[in-house]
Order: structure tokens, then C-alpha cells, then sequence
């Protein structure tokens, strides 16, 4: 490959030993991403980089939930960056991090090699899933933990919030949830008085709902609007060409799009991968006069051989092997030369966002209100009011069945945790955990039922405490919720059960609930899926 193997674990050496002053950090005007001291246009040449873990933040639940951090092992980096240098990659994507993680002596090798970060916040067990969307404190806590972690580095380019969540019509409503995270992971860097880094979607390329998925991030408040868009785009396949691969269609597009847009995965290997090697013929066209001027390049997929056949390279404990897609993409990136622009000439003239997409059967996400900031104070609070509780010890199977039956009766009990995309309606509390919803919902119920101590058991899933009662401080936090994000309905009344009680308190059927329709309009389904349970 040009370059022996003691000459690479010398540039190792190198690169843990030597100083190296930060990278400059990268910034985006307008549609561009531009080097922050001298103005020069950044262009993504960018390597897909962690092993044994598909695209995280996917939008379904993962059977695999381990996963390692490729930006905490000092040896696979100390390993690899050379030969990531070697590929003329500048940028790789990182799909899991651990935030509590040391990340220094890894970043610090990818500073010295050159190359920069962008980072997805999510990992495989605690990510916005598509099929039960929701967007809560420990999701907020983890996307927020991920920024702390990698702020510090002058290469962090940025993160996703979420990646191909809404892959097709089934989940368009899941996009609120998304939004809300890039919203609120957004204000956060500004309230932390971290240097601009930015926060972004990487979408798939279903033609279903690429145009209303890219619109709706693109859309409304500029606060609430991503700060760059990534494609996971595999439509040229070995010799194709840019009319024939779609990517002349994609590229008109996005010609007029506001934000920074670039391939967040691309590299087809339905004609070539593994010991076959692909060409990267798209290379040229991604990196040509045509795409850009629209497109700031790409991320290759991926470093590591896996069984999908999509790596660039073979590794086995310290060893490293090159594959034929190593040397082909190598030679391709090696050749391009994109046409730039410098920051202090460039006038963006895209600068207003797109049309939300209209409401209807092809599109279930209202833009605006979005879900709630997720606030644990207000959750804390919320339970210190509380006489009737759920159990903490409720596993998830449980919790689905008792929000299956405690939606289902009389005085709204769900309207304070509901979660309607279409509606742009959130409960105060629906960014609570599920042990604190089930408690709200029993407690509503409960005083409903004029706080009979029959109405707060639940099979024993429930149980009667003494309220804190809220504090000054708990009533402000209260108020301010339930101001941006009112209770549907009237849930103090003394509603009455046709359901029978029994000696333990109420005996429920959710089998009897499904599709039962509430006060507020939502059927105990929707509300069921909007909370990320299964009725049962």
C-alpha cells in the first residue's frame, strides 16, 4: 500500500508522543462548513469508524446493546489513525460513544493525523426509537452527557440526534421527537457557553419520505431547525453514473437547502465489497463540479470488515489488513478537487428554510409544539405532590399492561403524560420516566375517585403515601410546565367506574381498552405507542 507496516506503527509513535497544536475548528455559514481562522471551505472526506455496531440511533429497538467506544481505546486508535491518515480521511462518524469515558489520548491522535469528529448522541439501548417514540430525561441526560464529553475538542465538528428514525410512512411522526432532541441539544451547547458545534439528522433514502423528512427538519423556528443534514445514500452501485444513480436528482434537491448537506454513509457494495473491492466511481461525482457546490462530501462505509462486507480494512487484535476497497477509495479521494468558496466572499442566498410538511396521511408530525424540554426538576416535583404511586420495582411488560388499564377509566387519567405527534399535544409529564407517568396517571385516578383506598392498589402495582407537598420552589417549576404544556381535560372530578372492585382494589382487562376512546381524543393505542409501551 505505499507505506510498510513499521513505517505506520512509527507514525503511531508519532502521533502519542508528538504535540500537536488543536485543530481548527470547523464552522458553518450559510449551506458551508468553513475552516474557523483562515475561511477556507471544509469538505467532508470522512470514514464511517466503529466496529461491531450497526448505524446507532436507527429507530428500533437493538438486540445487541454492548457496545465499545472507539474514541476510549487508546489501542484500536493508536492502531488505526495511521491508517485512516494513509486513506486521506479528514473526518470520521462515530455511531456509540461512552460519555463518562476518557476520550484525550484518542482525540488527541485523530487531532495530530488531522482529522475531525462527528459524533452520534445516541447508543443502541438508549436512542429515539421510531416504534415508540419519545423523547424524555434519560434521553436528555445521555445526548447532553455525549456533548460534555467531546466539547472540549477543537475537532468535534458536530452530532446527530438521530439517525433514519423515520425510514418510511409508518413512522413520520416520530420526526417530532427528533426535533425536539436537536431543539433542545442545541440550546444546551449555547446555555453551556460551548464553541458552536453542530447538531444534525442523518436520514435514509426512502423515496416515501426523504423530501418531507428533509423539509421538516429544515422547517419553522431556526432554533428547532437541524444545523446540517446527513444522507445514508448507497443509490450508485459500481459504474453507475450521476444521472442513472439518482444523485443528479438528489443534488437538484438540495440545491437551494439552508443548512450544510452531506453524505452521512455512502458505498454501495451490491457490485463490489470485501475482497472484491468496490470502485467508488460516485467519489469523483460527490466531489466534482456538479454535487459541490450543494454537497460538503461524505462518509464512506466503513473502516472495519464486518459480515456485511463494507469494510476498507480487516482487523484482528493489533493487526491490520487492507482490503481492496482500502486502495480504491484511497486512489479516488486522493484525486479530488472540489470547487470552494472562502467564508469571507461567500453571501449565502439560501437562507429561509423549507415548508413544513403539510399534515395528512403521508406526514403525522406537527412542527410546532414540539414535545417538551425534558426537565427532571419538573418530574421530581410532580411526584412530590403525589399520594397514589407505582411501584418501582414495575418491569417494562408490567408498566405497559397497567398504563393499559389505568388510560382506560374514567377522568382522563393520561391527558398530564399523553403524547401526540399529529396533534402537537404533550402532556407536562410525558418526558418523564414510565415509573413516574404510571404514577401520575394512578394519582389521577385516584383523587378522581375521591381518593378512595380501594382506587389506589392495582393489583399491588400501587400503594398510598403521604404527600411532600409541593415547595415554593416545586410550585413555580409546576406551574411553568403546566403553562407551556396544559392538561387536557379536567382530571379532578369525582368520575365513577362501571368497572367492578374487588377485595384488592380494582381488577382491570387492558384487553378490554384497546382502541377505546378517550375524553381527549386519542385512542389508548396511540397513547400506548406514543409512550413507548405495548398494549398487551
Amino acid at each position: 500500500m505505499g507505506k510498510s507496516l513499521l513505517s505506520l506503527l512509527t507514525a503511531s509513535a508519532v502521533l502519542l508522543t508528538g504535540a500537536s497544536a488543536a485543530l481548527d475548528p470547523i464552522v458553518i455559514k450559510g449551506s458551508k462548513f468553513f475552516y474557523k481562522t483562515n475561511g477556507t471551505q471544509f469538505f467532508i472526506k470522512g470514514v464511517a469508524y466503529q466496529q461491531g455496531i450497526s448505524a446507532n440511533g436507527g429507530g428500533a429497538t437493538s438486540s445487541t446493546t454492548d457496545y465499545v467506544d472507539p474514541l476510549a481505546d487508546v489501542a484500536g486508535c493508536t492502531r488505526d489513525v495511521p491508517y485512516l491518515k494513509k486513506l486521506g480521511a479528514n473526518t470520521i462518524r462515530t455511531y456509540a460513544i461512552d460519555p463518562t469515558a476518557d476520550h484525550s489520548q484518542c482525540m488527541a491522535l485523530l487531532d495530530a493525523a488531522g482529522i475531525y469528529v462527528i459524533s452520534d448522541l445516541g447508543e443502541p439501548d438508549l436512542s429515539i426509537n421510531r416504534e415508540s417514540p419519545e423523547w424524555d430525561t434519560a434521553l436528555y441526560a445521555r445526548y447532553t452527557g455525549v456533548v460534555d464529553s467531546l466539547a472540549q475538542y477543537s475537532n468535534v465538528i458536530g452530532f446527530f440526534a438521530g439517525n433514519e428514525v423515520t425510514n418510511n410512512l409508518s413512522y413520520t411522526g416520530a420526526s417530532a421527537f427528533v426535533k425536539a432532541a436537536v431543539r433542545d441539544t442545541k440550546a444546551y451547547i449555547v446555555s453551556k457557553g460551548y464553541r458552536p458545534m453542530g447538531v444534525g439528522y442523518a436520514a435514509d433514502d426512502d423515496a416515501s419520505v426523504r423530501a418531507n423528512v428533509a423539509a421538516y427538519f429544515n422547517c419553522g423556528d431556526v432554533s428547532d431547525q437541524i444545523d446540517f443534514w446527513g444522507y445514508n445514500i448507497y443509490e450508485w452501485c459500481g459504474d453507475s453514473n450521476y444521472v442513472e444513480s439518482g444523485y443528479a436528482n438528489r443534488t437538484a434537491e438540495f440545491t437551494g437547502y439552508s443548512v450544510p448537506a452531506f453524505f452521512a454513509e455512502y458505498g454501495c457494495n451490491t457490485q463490489g465489497g470485501g475482497a472484491a473491492g468496490r470502485k467508488f466511481t460516485e467519489v469523483a461525482a460527490l466531489y466534482g463540479p456538479d454535487m459541490s457546490p450543494v454537497f460538503s462530501g461524505g462518509f464512506v462505509y466503513e473502516y472495519f470488515e464486518e459480515t456485511n462486507d463494507y469494510g476498507l480494512a480487516s482487523v484482528s487484535g493489533s493487526s491490520v489488513s487492507t482490503l481492496a476497497d482500502f486502495g480504491a477509495w484511497e486512489t479516488a479521494i486522493a484525486a479530488v478537487s472540489p470547487s470552494s468558496v472562502n467564508a469571507a466572499s461567500y453571501s449565502p442566498t439560501n437562507t429561509v428554510g423549507q415548508a413544513c410538511p403539510t399534515l395528512g396521511p403521508n406526514w403525522q408530525a406537527a412542527s410546532s409544539p414540539l414535545p417538551p424540554t425534558p426537565n427532571q426538576a419538573v418530574c421530581s416535583c410532580m411526584m412530590s405532590t403525589l399520594s397514589c404511586v407505582a411501584s418501582t420495582s414495575l418491569n417494562g411488560t408490567a408498566i405497559s399492561q397497567l398504563f393499559g388499564e389505568v388510560c382506560g377509566y374514567p377522568g382522563n387519567p393520561c391527558a398530564g403524560v399523553n403524547r401526540n405527534a399529529s396533534a402537537g399535544s404533550y402532556g407536562p409529564y410525558s418526558m418523564c420516566n414510565a415509573t413516574e407517568q404510571l404514577s401520575y396517571a394512578f394519582n389521577t385516578y385516584y383523587k378522581g375517585q375521591s381518593s378512595a383506598a380501594g382506587a389506589c392498589n392495582f393489583g399491588g402495582a400501587a400503594s398510598i403515601v403521604k404527600a411532600a407537598g409541593a415547595a415554593s420552589s416545586c410550585s413555580s417549576v409546576i406551574a411553568a410546565a403546566t403553562a407551556s404544556n396544559p392538561v387536557a381535560g379536567s382530571t379532578g372530578s369525582a368520575a365513577t367506574s362501571s368497572k367492578k372492585n374487588d377485595a384488592s382494589g380494582m381488577t382491570f382487562g387492558s384487553s378490554l381498552l384497546a382502541g377505546k376512546v378517550l375524553a381527549v381524543g386519542f385512542t389508548v393505542t396511540a397513547i400506548l405507542s406514543g409512550m413507548g409501551m405495548i398494549l398487551l
